[in-house]
């Protein structure tokens, strides 16, 4: 109810109970510096009233001296306790003691009444499942909701329909570091957060219990610990809730530091989630690099990876060329050769071996600092294939400074090896798919024998190359036509065989005497074009010469020794508009010109 009165009600010192719904109060007391402060609600019925959760023996005098200001304590009839623990039930054995109604009862469920019998009380128990999970109070009702496992196998919840108060028991509690009877915000949820994720189970189970939980029309929470939900709070809270991990303490053996815990599942989970998103391992590192920087003074981190060829390759580089051993260090070596899982950590005194001297006019401290091999104040980290025990990769963590691996930041990097090597893992998976994507490409569209490209390709490359011509008139397009002269002689005389060797040899002479950015292609049969990219008319003429001369000068073993082969030309410049068709056609109407003109030349369109 009114968290404007709340307010002034705490400023008195927490002296006064606090309606916060119809005849329902807070009774809590607040213990100074307490992050985990334990509330108490007084259901207000008369005779029939009730005391959820009663508390512990440190703050019980208080709870007692709130209620007196409502109603005598000898009104209390029924005493729930969502559970056994003794911040909400030490202080029985003294309810025990100054209840004198013989009705009294202590509503709870098996699992913890199995327990809470050993505390010897005379009052009876009953359990909330025998009771058909209700209870009718009279002029009000109450409902129990089970919620197993959530914080123990017999937790519950309790529902009072007529104000939509949900005593919530330990779900939606929080730490609070400063005392706040009611949520005021959102920001609310970052208390939540810990506390959900520390102390319950699982995501699963707790996912199923919201879902359940919202068929109920909640207009507040009251829970045991942190603080009061109001209603228009109340959704963002539970679908906040959802999509949290819970079971933190199983990702530690050391560590039950819940915030610390909690920062490294974030960091985790924003690392995961970039392995979801992106695509490009380096947006991967990125992200990861941001999340541990949070915790530890990294300046970058670098990984090497071993190939299925058993190469090392850097996946941060800029290059993907593999590297040399003689340039990497020998603990690194010695993780890849002898698959060792054991972490390395390098500080400045230890480094086994300087890396290769450079000139020291472009050297600097940031060049080596950024370089991967350099280990100076690098932490080493091994990567082990899912399933196995074989080193595919390291992760080199490069600290600002000389720094202490200490168990808790052992603990956060331990958590993290395991997605760092599922991305590694998958980063060469994914090379090794482009690799052989890349070598079927190349297949298809290289001619086998020869290694040239084929017609097809011919009409996919060249064509954007006569678009930028089209658009761009100094973007001129040369085009070489060429026919072996007399192959078919060689075919005859030597065999096919000869005659596939002496069209790999031309062919080898193509892409000799051209340039990487000029396309050759191979026709068919002994015919073939080469593409000349902006470049002069009398280059083109130059390299079709040099083709001509350098394939006279062939000479071939065995049987084919002393055979002097020819080669006739067409060269052409590619007019602006002109279809690759209409070009094609003008070549082959100049290479049919040298051959009548007595074959072994060159012919050309744009010279006398």
């Amino acid at each position: 109810m009114k968290q404007q009165q709340t307010t002034s009600e705490t400023s008195d010192h927490h002296k006064k109970p606090v309606q916060i719904a119809e005849r329902i109060w807070w009774v809590g007391h607040v213990l100074p510096d307490d992050p985990f402060q334990c509330h108490v609600y007084l259901i207000e019925n008369g005779d029939q009233s009730v005391l959820v959760d009663p508390g512990s023996m440190l703050t019980f005098r208080h709870t007692l001296a709130k209620i007196e200001q409502i109603l005598p304590f000898s009104q209390i009839r029924y005493f729930i306790c969502h559970h056994q623990d003794p911040d909400i039930t030490s202080c029985l054995p003294l309810i025990d003691q100054i209840t004198n109604r013989r009705d009294a009862v202590i509503l709870s469920h098996w699992r913890a009444i199995a327990l809470l019998k050993h505390l010897g009380l005379s009052m009876p128990f009953e359990c909330v499942e025998k009771m058909g999970w209700r209870i009718d109070l009279g002029s009000r009702e109450l409902e129990f909701i089970f919620t197993p496992y959530l914080h123990f196998p017999g937790a519950f919840c309790t529902f009072e329909p007529a104000t939509g108060s949900l005593f919530s028991s330990d779900l939606f509690g929080g730490f609070t570091e400063k005392w706040q009877l009611f949520a005021e915000d959102g920001t609310y949820f970052e208390a939540i957060r810990p506390f959900h994720e520390h102390y319950m189970p699982s995501r699963d189970i707790l996912f199923s219990c919201l879902c359940n939980l919202e068929k109920y029309p909640l207009e507040l929470i009251a829970p045991q610990h942190g603080s009061i939900i109001p209603k228009k709070l109340i959704p963002f809270i539970i679908s906040k809730l959802k999509t949290i991990d819970c079971g933190l303490f199983l990702m530690s053996h050391t560590s039950s530091d819940v915030r610390q815990l909690t920062k490294l599942n974030a960091i985790l989970q924003a690392f995961l989630h970039s392995m979801a998103t992106y695509k490009d391992f380096k947006e991967i590192v990125k992200t990861c690099l941001s999340q541990v920087q949070q915790v530890l003074p990294i300046s970058h981190i670098d990984f090497l990876a071993r190939q299925n060829d058993d190469t090392l390759i850097c996946l941060t580089c800029n290059t993907s060329n593999a590297i040399s051993t003689t340039e990497i260090p020998s603990q690194i070596l010695n993780i890849f050769s002898n698959n060792g899982h054991n972490w390395v950590y390098c500080p400045e005194q230890q480094m086994s071996r300087p890396m290769p001297a450079t000139d020291p006019q472009t050297s600097s401290r940031q060049d080596e600092a950024n370089n991967p091999l350099h280990l100076s104040n690098n932490l080493i980290i091994p990567l082990v294939e899912s399933g196995g025990h074989r080193v595919i990769g390291i992760a080199l963590l490069k600290f600002a400074d000389t720094f202490t691996i200490d168990e808790e930041t052992k603990n956060l990097l331990v958590q993290l090896a395991v997605p760092l090597s599922v991305a590694v893992e998958r980063e060469l998976i994914y090379r090794s798919l482009e690799f052989e994507r890349q070598k079927y490409y190349e297949q298809s569209i290289r001619d086998p024998l020869t290694q040239l490209y084929t017609r097809i390709y011919m009409h996919e490359s060249v064509r954007r190359l006569l678009n930028i011509h089209d658009r761009n008139s100094s973007a001129a397009v040369g085009i070489i036509s060429l026919d072996i002269d007399h192959f078919k002689a060689v075919n005859d005389n030597f065999g096919h065989q000869a005659g596939d060797e002496v069209l790999k040899e031309f062919a080898a002479i193509l892409i000799q005497e051209t340039r990487s950015e000029d396309i050759q292609v191979r026709l068919g049969g002994e015919e073939f074009a080469v593409f000349i990219v902006n470049d002069t008319p009398l280059f083109v003429l130059e390299i079709a010469e040099r083709i001509r001369q350098r394939f006279n000068l062939l000479n071939l073993d065995g049987v084919m020794q002393g055979y002097r082969f020819s080669v006739s030309c067409g060269a052409i410049i590619r007019k602006q508009q002109e279809s690759l068709q209409d070009a094609l056609h003008r070549a082959d109407t100049t290479l049919y010109r040298a051959k009548k003109n007595g074959r072994n030349q060159v012919c050309s369109d744009f010279l006398s």
